[in-house]
């Protein structure tokens, strides 16, 4: 097989979060399998996983964005695997003032499989930012995970249903939604093809 041209971004998979009020686990046993058998699958394909920390704010032990917090390391019960490079962030998109935008043309590679933590949010717009900088984009909804929140309405908005929303808006346009199998398939024929 020829040298892959497509990388996993695993954005903000960080124990951060757990600090967060809106945090809830309900959904992260299926996330994890999810996030699993993409991390196993990509290593055994050989392609690289970008390993992506959001960090903001002061830091201080009561910021869990902030290193004094301890809590900027991978989020607790994700595997173990082999980063090609680990980025850390300060804005939503991971290719804002990171390099990883460089890094990734210095390494021809065209395609990118989105997963991580929030859907809506730095997955989202990681996805747009890549698309529009030419990059093609599978966006793995099931290896995302997100939280309930409230709209400016006040109405509830499930996490199912941000999930829905953003599969909506980047279907066809910023990306492939994709699953794990499929982003991983697409990812080796795109590679025997080369």
């Amino acid at each position: 097989m020829s040298s892959p041209d497509t990388a996993v971004l695993l954005i903000d998979v960080q124990a951060s979060f757990t600090a967060r009020p809106y945090w809830s686990s309900a959904e992260l046993p299926a996330y994890l399998d999810a996030t699993t058998r993409l991390l196993t699958g990509a290593q055994a394909a050989g392609l690289p996983i970008v390993q992506v920390f959001h960090t903001d704010g002061p830091d201080r032990a009561d910021n869990p964005f902030a290193h004094a917090s301890g809590l900027v390391r991978p989020l607790p019960g994700l595997p173990a695997f082999d980063a090609a490079r680990v980025v850390e962030k300060h804005r939503h998109s991971a290719l804002v003032g990171t390099g990883l935008g460089d890094w990734l043309r210095e390494q021809g590679l065209r395609r990118l499989i989105v997963a991580g933590i929030r859907t809506e949010q730095c997955c989202e717009t990681t996805t747009r930012h890549a698309s529009d900088e030419g990059w093609e984009v599978d966006y793995v909804t099931e290896a995302t995970l997100t939280f309930d929140m409230v709209s400016p309405a006040g109405n509830a908005v499930t996490a199912a249903q941000l999930r829905e929303r953003t599969e909506t808006v980047l279907a066809g346009r910023f990306a492939t939604v994709c699953t794990v199998a499929q982003a991983l398939e697409r990812a080796s024929a795109v590679a025997q093809a080369a």
